[in-house]
């Protein structure tokens, strides 16, 4: 953290008394722990998954639906110990597994509070954007069970305009690979909740079908095909889509099914599909710092 070079953005800034390109200094973040339900149905299961958001980013997604954290920066400082006791609390409330929101920025305290977690008995999933460096991932190995990774592009022109990461597509590539080095496809519990493995997300964005279409045929050429994909139809224009006209709206049901369509000619056989329901500001949270006292 003296010298932050945890995400490929390599600031190089000493986040003890500034802060990173993120947005955030080196102590822990938080803006809301709670029993999540509405993950993929191996995550959240009946219980609901732990998920903790951490505020801050790496990238500068234009239309972010979690803006209020990772561009404003809503949450709370938390200590290390803090943190691994919001782990035990929820597993003490059910939860199936520890879903770590946003992490990348937070690698280096993760580990910390996963080291002193000895009574976290339960998967914890590493939910990230994708935009990870091998040193940060190799960090975390061992401790993290599931990888989660949301991965958004292929284009360079694509990245760089709506997320400010030109080098996104590289970085995103080569971290995912390394995902899947360290913990293999999914694996599932006999209540059919993943225990183990990678399931890559994706966010279909309006009018970039083809763009889509393309990160499946990177997956499909370059990945094992017990890999796991989430086509996720969810976007919602927020934030400061509305600066730009092409993608401020919903996608329709024509780009949604010529995308799965496509992972079906390919011949991928697991993996989630969403409803264009799950469209709704309805299911953004409300940052309001829940779990965070006590």
């Amino acid at each position: 953290m003296e010298i932050c070079g945890i995400c490929p953005r390599q600031c190089k800034v000493d986040r003890k008394v500034e802060k990173g390109f993120c947005g955030v200094y080196d102590t822990p973040k938080v803006a809301k722990a709670f029993l999540h339900k509405w993950e993929e149905p191996c995550i959240s299961g009946t219980n609901g998954s732990g998920t903790v958001f951490f505020s801050g980013c790496n990238l500068k997604c234009v239309f972010c639906q979690n803006y209020n954290i990772s561009q404003e920066y809503v949450g709370k400082e938390v200590s290390i110990e803090k943190l691994s006791n919001i782990y035990l609390k929820l597993q003490q409330m059910g939860a199936h597994n520890i879903n770590l929101v946003n992490p990348t920025h937070y690698a280096v305290q993760i580990k910390k509070s996963l080291e002193i977690s000895s009574n976290l008995k339960i998967p914890v999933i590493y939910n990230t954007n994708a935009y990870e460096t091998i040193d940060g991932l190799k960090m975390v190995e061992g401790l993290v069970d599931v990888y989660l990774p949301d991965f958004k592009y292929i284009e360079d022109s694509t990245a760089s305009k709506y997320s400010g990461a030109k080098n996104y597509f590289e970085a995103a590539s080569e971290s995912i690979k390394e995902m899947y080095r360290q913990v293999g496809g999914p694996v599932f519990d006999e209540n059919g909740i993943i225990t183990r493995g990678l399931i890559i997300r994706h966010l279909i964005l309006p009018g970039f079908s083809g763009e889509s279409m393309k990160v499946l045929d990177y997956i499909k050429n370059n990945l094992p095909d017990d890999i796991y994909i989430s086509l996720m139809s969810q976007y919602t224009p927020c934030y400061r889509a509305e600066n730009y006209p092409e993608i401020n709206r919903g996608i329709t049901r024509r780009e949604y099914d010529k995308v799965l369509n496509h992972f079906f000619k390919l011949g991928f056989e697991n993996g989630y599909i969403q409803e264009r329901d799950s469209a709704s500001c309805e299911y953004i949270p409300q940052f309001d710092l829940e779990g965070l006292d006590g």
